[in-house]
């Protein structure tokens, strides 16, 4: 598996051993940064030439990494304060490249009780998702043993902004290197960036972490039409089908998405974003027309 690329070099870890590969044949020849990235599971020969990739289960774009098993969705409950949009957002790139998703909100020892309380209920409507939610403090130690239960023999991508602790997260899950832990901007309320490539590290646990450049600059992915933009709210195919047909749960009458919204059985935050993303590809869409 291939486990880290620096400048043309492909570190492939097999059998508890690292080999430092070069591409071989009609691979190198195309010089396609796709062709071969980290997580890939690869063929190596005895001179240490990647001479297959097999068969990839997915590939997230941004980090370029493939095979996961999970987006962490990481964020901070303060300093800086959560960005429940950003949370969307990464939660439909999840979905578009069927990745897994699950959210982590760190530097609770933060909150107040009536602050948690609020944080547990903004988050709620995850569970309905099917989107496992972690609380946790590194500072204080709260929560990372059942992070660390759950990604146990898991290939996991963790993301989020800079400042809010993935760094100390991933330093109590892996069993080697140690990363820099960043430092807080307090005049910006944005953290400094501390990692600069993709990374496999091995968890003490067993199973992966990739550690990524982060998310700063993740747009709405290539979705094609509306029908696939709600094809990654599961919460709206959860429901009982509209009266139209193609009904796009925004102006139409006896819709039931809208029904369920007043009701709270779909989150208003998931709604608003929907109504936002669909906004943004309706103008994608008519430019490339």
């Amino acid at each position: 598996m291939v486990i880290n690329k620096i400048q043309g070099f492909y570190y492939v870890e097999s059998n508890n051993e690292v080999f430092e590969c070069k591409l071989r044949g009609i691979l190198k020849k195309t010089n396609n940064k796709y062709n071969c990235v980290v997580g890939d599971r690869v063929e190596i020969s005895e001179d240490n030439a990647i001479v297959e990739i097999f068969e990839r289960e997915n590939m997230l774009i941004r980090p370029i990494v493939a095979n996961v098993d999970y987006l962490a969705i990481q964020f901070a409950a303060k300093h800086p304060n959560i960005d429940y949009e950003r949370i969307n957002l990464l939660l439909l790139t999840a979905f578009y490249y069927k990745v897994k998703p699950l959210v982590i909100v760190n530097k609770i020892d933060y909150l107040s009780e009536e602050e948690l309380t609020e944080l547990k209920e903004r988050l709620s409507h995850l569970k309905s998702i099917g989107v496992p939610t972690f609380l946790i403090s590194c500072q204080e130690n709260v929560g990372l043993q059942e992070v660390e239960d759950f990604l146990k023999d898991k290939t996991t991508v963790i993301g989020g902004p800079s400042g809010v602790g993935k760094s100390s997260l991933i330093n109590f899950l892996q069993s080697e290197r140690v990363l820099k832990t960043g430092e807080i901007s307090e005049r910006l309320q944005r953290g400094k960036h501390t990692t600069r490539d993709s990374n496999m590290i091995r968890m003490k646990a067993g199973g992966y972490i990739i550690d990524t450049p982060g998310f700063s600059s993740i747009e709405v992915p290539k979705i094609e039409n509306r029908e696939e933009l709600i094809s990654l709210f599961p919460e709206f195919t959860n429901i009982d089908s509209c009266k139209f047909l193609n009904c796009s749960h925004i102006h139409e009458p006896n819709c039931n998405v809208k029904k369920a919204v007043e009701e709270n059985r779909i989150s208003q935050d998931r709604y608003n974003f929907y109504k936002k993303t669909l906004e943004i590809l309706s103008e994608r869409w008519n430019r490339y027309d």
